[in-house]
C-alpha cells in the first residue's frame, strides 16, 4: 500500500494535499500537529512518505522530523515551507529530510517528489547482494551501510547516492548527473538539494569531513567517489 502521513496545521493546504495525493492513488494519513503526527506514524507503521509541515506550534516540523530519524531511518520524509530562506532549507535537510518543497506548489510538482521517495523506499524492487568496498560494505538488502563494522544509519538519499558512488568508483559526476540518477528525471528540484545531502553524508562517513578521502569535490562540476 502507498501509505503517506501529511503533517499540516492549516486545513485548506493539507485538504488541497490530500485531496491531490488521493487521486495520484495514495492513501493518507492526515495530522494537524506534530504530537498528532508522531502519534500516527505509531499507529500506521506502513507509512512510507511523511509529508511534514516546518512551522507548527509545539512540536514543530524540524522536531518531528528528528524523532522520526531517531528510529526510522527508511521512511521518506519531504519538510514543507512557505519561506524561501536557504536556512529552512538546509536546516530540514540537515535534519534528516530528504527532500523540501516551498509553498505554494504544483499539484504535478509535489505528486512527482512523492512518487520519487516512493520508489526509493520499497516501491520498486529492493535489489539483493552487497556491494564491498573496505572500509564499507553497503548491503542492498536491509539498506544498510558498515564501515570497519560498525553500522551507520542512512535516509533514502544518502543510500541512493552511496549506492551510486559505490557502483561508480573513480567516475566523476557532475551534479545534474546525480540529481537524475538519484531523485530521477521527472524531479523539479534546485542543484543545491546535490551539495546539502553529500554534505550531510561526508559529516556520516568521512573520517574528517573538511578534508575528505571517500567524496571528493570536482570543482565547478561535481564528486567523484574514490578510494
Amino acid at each position: 500500500m502507498k501509505k503517506v502521513l501529511v503533517l499540516e496545521d492549516e486545513s485548506s493546504i493539507r485538504s488541497f494535499i490530500v485531496i491531490n495525493l488521493r487521486r495520484a492513488g495514495y492513501e493518507v494519513v492526515e495530522a494537524e500537529s506534530g504530537e498528532e503526527a508522531l502519534e500516527k506514524l505509531k499507529l500506521h507503521s506502513d507509512v512510507r512518505v511523511a509529508l511534514l509541515d516546518i512551522m507548527l506550534p509545539g512540536i514543530d516540523g524540524f522536531e518531528v522530523c528528528r524523532r522520526i530519524r531517531a528510529t526510522n531511518a527508511s521512511i521518506g520524509i519531504i519538510m514543507l515551507t512557505a519561506r524561501s530562506q536557504e536556512m529552512d532549507k538546509v536546516t530540514g535537510l540537515m535534519t534528516g529530510a530528504d527532500d523540501y518543497v516551498t509553498k505554494p506548489f504544483s499539484p504535478a510538482e509535489l505528486t512527482a517528489r512523492v512518487d520519487a521517495l516512493m520508489r526509493r523506499s520499497g516501491g520498486a524492487a529492493v535489489e539483493a547482494g552487497e556491494i564491498n568496498q573496505p572500509p564499507f560494505l553497503l548491503n542492498t538488502r536491509n539498506r544498510t551501510l558498515e564501515k570497519n563494522g560498525q553500522r551507520i544509519k542512512l535516509t533514502q538519499v544518502e543510500y541512493a547516492i552511496m549506492k551510486m558512488f559505490m557502483e561508480n568508483p573513480g567516475k566523476a559526476l557532475s551534479r545534474e548527473e546525480i540529481l537524475d540518477m538519484v531523485w530521477g528525471h521527472d524531479y523539479f528540484g534546485e542543484l543545491k538539494i546535490v551539495d546539502v545531502n553529500i554534505r550531510r553524508l561526508r559529516l556520516k562517513i568521512e573520517d574528517n569531513a573538511t578534508n575528505p578521502t571517500y567524496i571528493t569535490t570536482i570543482w565547478g562540476f561535481g564528486y567523484k567517489w574514490g578510494l
